[in-house]
């Protein structure tokens, strides 16, 4: 009994060791994630001087405002706001509508040549974004949609990832729910509509989350869509502030306010729907 006591004592140290350690090292990693995000947290409540002298520090040396007020009387922060939040609004509605009708097709029709559009698919997410800008812009201009809201916001309306997410999670829901409504003459679009995509609403809420995170974010696509000043977004808006534009300095506190704002509506986005967008089996389960 003596050894098989020690032998339980042993095993319970070392797995309350190994406990520690992973906490540990996950609390170590979380730390170098969030730290640059409190130094621009910091840092916008900095004045320059204060910035360029102790640019890591976490307590400013004088609190002050500054920076914040600055963004609301030098810089047109409200036009940007809007344009970012038109943008994404239309952008998200679009990639959760069309993303997930592309999905149900390829996850329900049988029809010619299926294999080969759902391989473009996935060869489509494999280039990286940077290779199709070009190609993009060449194809703005052609067809007269440069520097337009409708050239910042149509090549935007479907995402192959979305697809893809979105066909994974249909093929997860068992083809006998459509039946009934078929049987009382329901059509295609109809069994979609008011059977299969109730039924998707875990795919549908983590395809919204990622649609207004991705458009919210984006960067290099209203870089090469756009060129007048009165259609920045705030990606766009705040990465001019990093010009010299507004003065001589470096204007750490004013770009550092202005990317703080800009992550509010996302992190309150994450933090409402963070569950559901993890229990992305719920609606399958259900059915």
């Amino acid at each position: 009994m003596s050894r098989v006591r020690e032998r339980q004592h042993t095993l319970g140290w070392r797995l309350r060791t190994t406990a520690a350690l992973s906490y540990l090292m996950l609390i170590i990693l979380a730390v170098i994630y969030i730290y640059p995000f409190l130094i621009s947290l910091a840092s916008s409540f900095k004045s320059d001087a204060d910035a360029t002298n102790n640019p890591l520090s976490l307590l400013p040396t004088t609190w002050t405002f500054t920076a914040y007020e600055r963004l609301f009387t030098d810089v047109p922060l409200p036009l940007w706001t809007l344009n970012s939040a038109l943008v994404t609004v239309l952008v998200t509605v679009g990639r959760v509508f069309f993303d997930s009708l592309a999905g149900y097709a390829l996850s329900r029709l049988r029809f010619r040549g299926r294999g080969v559009v759902f391989a473009g698919l996935l060869a489509v997410m494999a280039v990286p974004n940077v290779v199709l800008l070009i190609p993009r812009f060449l194809i703005l201009k052609q067809l007269g949609l440069y520097d337009s809201y409708a050239g910042m916001i149509i090549p935007l309306l479907v995402d192959a990832a979305g697809i893809f997410i979105m066909k994974q999670f249909f093929e997860s829901i068992p083809v006998s729910v459509e039946e009934a409504a078929r049987i009382d003459g329901a059509g295609i679009f109809r069994s979609f509509w008011t059977i299969v995509l109730p039924m998707a609403r875990p795919a549908l809420v983590t395809l919204f989350i990622l649609s207004f995170q991705g458009s919210w974010n984006e960067f290099a696509h209203f870089i090469i869509s756009r060129q007048n000043p009165d259609l920045n977004t705030l990606t766009t808006g705040i990465a001019s502030l990093f010009s010299g534009q507004l003065g001589s300095g470096n204007q750490y506190p004013l770009k550092m306010a202005g990317a703080v704002l800009m992550t509010i509506p996302v992190a309150v986005l994450f933090f409402i729907f963070q569950k559901r967008l993890m229990n992305t089996t719920e609606g399958a389960e259900k059915g």
